[in-house]
C-alpha cells in the first residue's frame, strides 16, 4: 500500500530525468528536481529515490553501469512501495535520430549553395527505419525490467510510463522541427512502435500503463501548449534548451497522469 512516507524508486532515461528543467539536482544524469517523480513524491509525501539518468538504455536499468552509476534496478528493496519505469527510447536511438536529422537538415540548408547533391548527401546520413525485431527487443527488455523489479520489490506498485509525444497533429516542418514531410512520418512511426512496446510489456506483466504518448498527442511540438521542446542548436548556457525533451508543463502533465492512475 502506498502511504505517506512510502519508498518510491524512479527508473528511466532522460524523459524521466528531465534535463533542462530547473533545478538540476544531478548535472551528470541531467536529473531535475521538478521531474515527474519529484512532483509525484511531493504530492503524496513519498520517500523518493530517483535514479533516472539521461542517455540510459534498458541495459542500464537491468545490468550495466552508466558512468559511475550502478544498474538502476539495484535501487529497489523489499520495502519499495512504488516503482515507475520510463526507458527504451535510447535502445532505438529515437530522440538521437530526431536530433541528428534535425542537425544535418539545418546545416544542409546553407550547403545548397554548393549544390543540391551535396545537401542531399548530408541529409541522407540518418536512417529513420527500424525493423520489427528492434521494437520486440524493447518489449522484451521492458518485460524483463518489470519482472526483476517485482522480484526485488514484491509488494511494490509498478507503473510503466511511456514517452511524451514529440510529433502530433499540429507538428509541421519549421525552424524548431527541421525535418521534411517525408522524415516526420518516420519519426511518428518510431514513436508509435515505442508506445506499442510499452503496451505489450504492460499486458505481458500485468502492470499498469501510464500512456503519456496518447495523452500528449495534442500537446506535441507545434501545438498551442506543447509538453515537449523543439529543436535548437543553442546550448542552455547561451539561452537555448535541451531539444526534443519534456518541458516543465510536460513533466507536470505526466505527474498528473501517474497520480490519476494511483488514485483510480
Amino acid at each position: 500500500m502506498i502511504t505517506s512516507g512510502s519508498r518510491y524508486v524512479a527508473l528511466g532515461s532522460s524523459f524521466a530525468a528531465g534535463p533542462g528543467i530547473s533545478p538540476i539536482e544531478h548535472p551528470q544524469a541531467g536529473r531535475s528536481g521538478n521531474n515527474y517523480a519529484h512532483l509525484v513524491a511531493r504530492e503524496l509525501g513519498l520517500d523518493l529515490v530517483d535514479v533516472s539518468y539521461s542517455g540510459a538504455t534498458t541495459a542500464h536499468l537491468l545490468d550495466t553501469r552508466q558512468d559511475d552509476a550502478p544498474p538502476q534496478l539495484e535501487a529497489l528493496t523489499p520495502e519499495t512501495a512504488l516503482v515507475t519505469i520510463t526507458a527504451g527510447g535510447n535502445d532505438l536511438e529515437y530522440v538521437g535520430r530526431f536530433l541528428r536529422g534535425s542537425f544535418l537538415n539545418t546545416i544542409a540548408k546553407p550547403a545548397t549553395i554548393l549544390g543540391r547533391r551535396v545537401a542531399n548527401r548530408i541529409r541522407a546520413r540518418v536512417s529513420y527505419l527500424t525493423d520489427d525485431a528492434a521494437y520486440q527487443a524493447v518489449t522484451d527488455s521492458l518485460t524483463a525490467v518489470v519482472e526483476q523489479a517485482r522480484q526485488r520489490s514484491p509488494e511494490a506498485r509498478i507503473l510503466l510510463v511511456d514517452y511524451l509525444s514529440l510529433v502530433g497533429p499540429a507538428t509541421r516542418p519549421r525552424l524548431d522541427v527541421p525535418l521534411n514531410e517525408e522524415q516526420l512520418p518516420s519519426i511518428a512511426l518510431m514513436a508509435d512502435g515505442l508506445a506499442a512496446a510499452f503496451a505489450k510489456a504492460a499486458a505481458a506483466t500485468g502492470v499498469d500503463l501510464v500512456a503519456a504518448s496518447t495523452a500528449s498527442r495534442d500537446h506535441a511540438i507545434g501545438s498551442t501548449e506543447p509538453w515537449t521542446t523543439g529543436f535548437t542548436m543553442l546550448p542552455p548556457t547561451l539561452g537555448g534548451f535541451v531539444p526534443y525533451h519534456p518541458n516543465a508543463a510536460g513533466m507536470q502533465a505526466v505527474a498528473e497522469l501517474i497520480l490519476a492512475t494511483l488514485r483510480a
